[in-house]
């Protein structure tokens, strides 16, 4: 049992919060400090990582451990501790406040990093070797803290651009920490010395700024820890698996991993026996692509109008087996030469081809993951958030384990790089079309997405006025056939639509609306068990907390005035209000739209059709959305809901 105080903890800030864009977040103490303090964490991470590796690469000579085999010891060592602690790290995240739990990583951090400075001074690979795991424990315990704790403090509306934010940071302290580590061990005498400062001074800098991060105060304070992490594991599963909406929204983060695992961890082996590049050439492919997902990442709050669009996913998946597979053509039949560096490499016109179907790749990658990322702590009950997340990171870990054993045994088979990327767009152009048959929201909302950015422009004044959580009634004129698709790119939240039979007839927009779960109804005089099973339906979804939509006129207009509104909404109102269910009713108005294409039109003879003269209004065409103040159930009547609606059309 939540008790209020850790409730009222959970609820989103107030509208005051509101920013001009994501990059302000960096100048509010809610966000900046933790931002810094993940960054310098991700930064510190592989810094460390990268130095040990190429130390035991190209400096130590150990029998039982070859070069070959030390980047698949340490990251395996790395991922080991997200196997068996994540299910333990979530609980402690939902029982105890966030920003102490962050303090005590960041602690454990500079214990960790004091060890290593002893191993890095004394060369001793073994010590070194229990850092990695131990570091991979810290990422392990910060994993559920950093996904927990932006929904605690940023509102809906934020999400997603504070997600882009920190997968930028992300991927920028990852690059930077690696060219760091690279660089610093090896200098001449102090490389040793040098790293194991830098490694110590980035874990105090982390937990410094760590101090000025507001408490987050606990989701779940009288949780009882399971320790054991194999019933734990299973647990998380089962309880992520409870919302199926997320469940597969984490196997579609895990996928993610797994494509990117593939290309990141072929980077050296594509420059030196494809590219025929050096090991500057290799950096260069690790920075094209993390570049890339930074930008896809910060696009994601630009495209989605600051809500969280999961339209944006299906397009991201699109863009990765687009770019995947013509990586390979652009490398399959690139002529052997010497081994260039970077100046003789970029000069190459046929080279450019390849970093930019890598940037392009990474940055699709960015407008998949962020979304979905998003869309977990937004749906993920906030008492189970951190747990939810440790699920997701535990799937990582075995998807990311899949993708080295997968490419290994391709290349053991004689796959060529190339191929294994060919491999992996295809795979994952099969596996997305899968996620989103199983998960038609997804791709319900890229068609809303695509058809209010490329079809018309589409304006949306009042949107902070639907709500974000809790069932509600929304009402809209009618004016065409995608009204619903329109009102569906204007919600963060999927809408429940009661729509007249007849247009489940319609081609195509038939088959959408029924992926969509629309209820159909139709005339009581015509049908009337459809006629009360509708608003069965319909009283079905705000019991589960849902938005549901209504057009009250009954019909679509026919000569692009508003027409009187029907008495349903009242029916819906009345029987949610007998169950206790007390939804605020939405008013909303479609602006611009008759005279489009698919809205009606009197043609010669009389004739009132639809989709009929395609460009009749152009391309990009202006349409808006006018939302109103919610109005109370027990103030709801058609007349006067009419009335709010003409009166927002007037806007």
């Amino acid at each position: 049992m939540t008790n209020p105080a850790a409730a009222a903890a959970v609820t989103p800030p107030h509208e005051a919060n509101a920013h001009a864009n994501q990059f302000a977040l960096l100048g509010q103490r809610r966000f900046a400090p933790f931002f810094w303090t993940q960054f310098a964490g991700a930064a510190n991470d592989n810094l460390f990582k990268f130095a040990f590796t190429v130390m035991v690469t190209y400096q130590l000579q150990l029998s039982w451990m070859p070069p070959a085999m030390a980047g698949l010891a340490i990251g395996a060592l790395f991922i080991l501790p997200f196997l068996l602690f994540s299910a333990t790290a979530g609980q402690l995240t939902d029982k105890f406040d966030k920003t102490k739990m962050i303090r005590f990583v960041k602690n454990l951090e500079i214990a960790i990093m004091l060890l290593a400075a002893w191993g890095f001074v004394r060369a001793d690979a073994v010590v070194l070797l229990g850092c990695v795991f131990l570091m991979g424990l810290h990422s392990t315990l910060f994993g559920p803290v950093k996904f927990a704790y932006l929904p605690q403090v940023l509102d809906a509306r934020e999400l997603t651009g504070g997600n882009g934010m920190v997968e930028m940071g992300t991927f920028v302290a990852i690059l930077l920490g690696q060219v760091a580590g690279g660089l610093l061990v090896a200098l001449p005498q102090v490389g040793h010395t040098t790293v194991a400062v830098a490694c110590l001074l980035l874990a105090l800098v982390g937990r410094g700024v760590a101090q000025a991060i507001p408490p987050a105060p606990a989701t779940d304070p009288g949780l009882v820890i399971n320790w054991n992490p194999f019933s734990e594991t299973w647990r998380n599963l089962k309880l992520a698996h409870g919302n199926i909406v997320v469940f597969r929204s984490l196997l579609g983060i895990s996928w993610m991993w797994f494509f990117g695992a593939v290309f990141l961890s072929q980077f050296p082996s594509f420059a030196k026996e494809v590219l025929h590049g050096d090991e500057q050439v290799a950096s260069l492919l690790l920075v094209v692509f993390s570049v890339g997902i930074g930008v896809g990442s910060l696009l994601c709050e630009t495209l989605s109008r600051r809500q969280v669009e999961i339209g944006l996913v299906p397009l991201g998946a699109i863009g990765m087996s687009v770019f995947a597979i013509d990586l390979y053509f652009a490398s399959r039949a690139l002529p052997p030469v010497a081994v260039m560096g970077l100046g003789a490499f970029v000069s190459q016109a046929a080279h450019w081809r390849v970093m930019a179907d890598l940037a392009l790749l990474s940055l699709f990658a960015g407008l998949y993951s962020v979304p979905m990322y998003a869309l977990i702590q937004l749906r993920s009950q906030p008492t189970h958030r951190a747990r939810i997340i440790a699920a997701n990171n535990i799937l990582n870990a075995l998807f990311m384990i899949g993708s080295s054993v997968i490419a290994g045994a391709l290349l053991g088979a004689g796959f060529t790089i190339p191929q294994i990327f060919l491999f992996t767009g295809i795979a994952n152009a099969v596996v997305a079309f899968y996620i989103f048959m199983l998960v038609p929201e997804y791709l319900l909302r890229f068609i809303a997405w695509m058809l209010s950015h490329f079809v018309y422009r589409f304006e949306i004044k009042g949107d902070e006025h639907i709500p974000t959580e809790g069932a509600a009634v929304l009402v809209c004129n009618h004016v065409s056939f995608i009204d619903a698709i329109l009102l569906m790119a204007a919600s963060p939240r999927p809408i429940r639509f009661i729509m007249d039979h007849r247009i489940f007839k319609v081609p195509v927009l038939g088959w959408l609306f029924k992926l969509a779960k629309a209820i159909p109804i139709a005339p009581q005089k015509e049908d009337p068990a459809a006629y009360e099973a509708a608003f069965a339906k319909a009283l079905q979804v705000l019991r589960e907390g849902d938005l549901l939509a209504i057009f009250p006129e009954g019909a679509i207009t026919r000569d692009g005035t508003l027409q009187p509104f029907k008495g349903g909404v009242m029916k819906i109102i009345e029987s949610a209000r007998a169950e206790g269910i007390e939804p605020p009713v939405i008013p909303m108005a479609l602006t611009n739209l008759w005279g489009s294409y698919f809205s009606r039109i009197e043609l010669r003879g009389g004739q009132n059709v639809a989709m009929a003269k395609p460009f009749r209004r152009g391309f990009f065409s202006r349409v808006g959305l006018n939302v109103g103040h919610a109005v109370p159930p027990a103030d709801v009547r058609p007349d006067a809901l009419q009335q709010r609606v003409s009166g927002l059309l007037a806007t």
